[in-house]
């Protein structure tokens, strides 16, 4: 039998659970599966828990992709990367570069996806005996993606190829520049193409126009690893291997790959699926003294999962470039010096306390923006100000879209410029918007993928600019009126029936991420017994419910919210709880913790 009840049902409404239509956080409450014999079907021709059925429906997996879903392998999953355009090119270019003993630098983005890529490439040439040298610009000196003056730079410094990663897909003039100088640039990117290609000896992405559509989704990292996959499998057919030099296992670097494109917010389906389960568990095992200093800085003490990876070490290795050094992370995750390590990991903590300190301050100011707005517009929200640090837009651009269920857009603004951030929704492709916007002549730069992007457009501009895009996105977000934010739930769990083999057995679904929910539940009628404040805004919480079972509970940095608030007053009356219930190991004890997200009131409770 399930330990939790399916919320869809045949006739159902699946808009409103528990009849939920605003809760705490002004969100309606609906099931992802609005009816239950499609999950109860899939599990009976899988000979799978019902449970299980129901959430793989949920996450519209069918019966012939349900094996592979719950067991992603690299065997089943990895491509050919001679399938790509100009992949062998790539390759061909760099195996002369290593045989004739030319040299090689990598141009990298600043945040999580473009460090992870570099390291990677740092790793393999370093195991293949090839120095390299890394350059990752400064985001307030230089911005985003490759400039003339550094890849010109990296010439006289002695690069005869440079690969850019995560970025230089739309670096139309830089690349003009570098091949003017005789340098050779091979690019590696993810974001949207158009239809002219920078000049370059080769252009790798799953997004240009003449590619098939396969692997569309992967993150820079996950291109950079099938061009590692491709240039090993060349330089041994070249006989590079020999002489005592040992083939390196590529294998033990796919905890990089599930970092970056688990940070990159990419779909955690197909072949994403597979780097990122192989790539965490090859994190578990500690192998990268980086990643591990990392843990250690932030005081995880747990195996990292999915949500360590996207929330505990991505944002401290992205905490380099947004306030700091912009090559700290990507210097921490190729480094093998267990000292160096530690030292960066130091530095990366406390420049990721003072990213929260200034995104709190950038947020707080760009919500009373938004909401001081007199005609907002239904299809987007756009915040810019006089100052803001360009470090933490992208952060801010992503509390926006959660509180508001629509496409954020937000600008830093500096001497007329402004550098903007956009982060999206499903089913609103940012990064043709944004492109559309710059071909219009709207933006000095910009481009970005499905659900984000970044821009540059003079502040003159930015009325014209917010124009474009609510005229552009309304048809895809909604201009119908204002946008109800809405909570998927997958069932209905009581505080008796969370133990740690339900855990155990929602855990078998993962890794989660875009395109693939965390398990969502309600807690229907739950009695708080103790709620307290702990850590840095935290509510934690002692859950019982009707059938006498106990539930530790938390929700994390609420304390200022309407949420907290509702946990912290509601003495003892019965209250509706939703989030995700995970294991909670410690010290070789199982548990479990729900992590409460909303909570709604139960009308009529006394």
């Amino acid at each position: 039998m399930d330990p939790s009840s399916s919320v869809g049902s045949p006739g159902s409404d699946p808009a409103s659970v528990l009849g939920v239509e605003r809760s705490v956080r002004g969100r309606r409450w609906r099931a992802r599966l609005a009816d239950a014999r499609v999950g109860m079907a899939l599990a009976q021709r899988l000979g799978l828990p019902e449970l299980v059925g129901s959430l793989l429906a949920a996450r519209g997996v069918t019966a012939d992709e349900a094996s592979l879903f719950l067991n992603p392998t690299l065997r089943a999953l990895l491509p050919d990367p001679s399938q790509f355009k100009d992949m062998d090119l790539a390759v061909a270019r760099l195996v002369r570069a290593v045989e004739r003993g030319e040299g090689i630098a990598v141009f990298g983005d600043y945040d999580v996806d473009g460090a992870t890529s570099s390291a990677l490439l740092q790793r393999f040439f370093a195991a293949a005996g090839v120095p390299i040298r890394t350059y990752i610009p400064d985001r307030i000196a230089e911005g985003y993606g490759p400039n003339a003056p550094a890849l010109l730079r990296l010439k006289a410094e002695g690069a005869a190829v440079v690969v850019t990663v995560d970025c230089g897909i739309t670096a139309f003039a830089p690349l003009a520049a570098a091949n003017a100088a005789g340098l050779d640039v091979i690019v590696l990117d993810h974001h949207v193409a158009e239809p002219q290609l920078p000049e370059a000896v080769a252009v790798v992405n799953p997004n240009r126009l003449d590619e098939s559509g396969a692997c569309r989704q992967l993150a820079a990292v996950g291109v950079t690893f099938l061009l590692v996959v491709a240039l090993n499998r060349a330089l041994r057919a070249a006989g590079w291997y020999r002489d005592g030099r040992a083939e390196p296992d590529l294998l033990q670097w796919l905890d990089l790959v599930a970092l970056g494109t688990i940070c990159d917010v990419v779909p955690l389906t197909g072949l994403n699926r597979a780097l990122v389960a192989q790539g965490l568990r090859m994190m578990g095992r500690r192998g990268n003294p980086g990643l591990a200093a990392l843990a250690d800085a932030a005081g995880l003490t747990e195996r990292a999962g999915a949500y360590h990876a996207g929330f505990v070490l991505g944002p401290r290795v992205n905490a380099g470039g947004r306030v700091g050094a912009a090559d700290l992370g990507s210097r921490l995750l190729a480094t093998d010096d267990a000292a160096e390590a530690a030292a960066l990991a130091a530095q990366l903590e406390a420049f990721n306390g003072e990213r929260r300190a200034i995104e709190q301050q950038v947020l707080a100011e760009a919500v009373a923006r938004v909401e001081a707005d007199s005609a907002p517009e239904t299809s987007l929200v756009l915040a810019a100000g006089e100052g803001w640090h360009p470090g933490v837009i992208g952060i801010v651009a992503s509390r926006l879209k959660e509180r508001y269920a629509r496409p954020a857009f937000v600008v830093a603004l500096s001497d007329g410029i402004g550098k903007g951030s956009a982060r999206s929704v499903p089913g609103v492709d940012l990064g043709n918007a944004v492109i559309a916007a710059r071909q219009a002549g709207l933006l000095l730069n910009g481009g970005g993928h499905a659900m984000a992007a970044g821009f540059t457009v003079e502040a003159a501009r930015l009325d014209e600019f917010q124009a474009f895009l609510a005229a552009r996105l309304s048809e895809a977000a909604g201009s119908a009126g204002p946008v109800q934010p809405t909570l998927g739930l997958d069932g209905v769990l009581t505080p008796g029936a969370a133990t740690p083999d339900f855990a155990g057995l929602l855990e078998q679904l993962g890794p989660f991420g875009a395109g693939n929910a965390e398990p969502r539940f309600a807690i229907p009628a739950a009695r708080l017994v103790r709620a307290d404040v702990v850590g840095e805004g935290h509510v934690r919480c002692i859950v019982t419910g009707p059938d006498g079972g106990r539930l530790k509970a938390i929700a994390f940095r609420c304390l200022e919210s309407e949420l907290g608030r509702a946990l912290l007053q509601s003495g003892g009356v019965p209250i509706h709880l939703a989030g995700h219930l995970r294991a909670d190991r410690w010290q070789g004890r199982e548990g479990v913790q729900f992590l409460i997200e909303d909570a709604a009131p139960v009308y009529g409770a006394v």
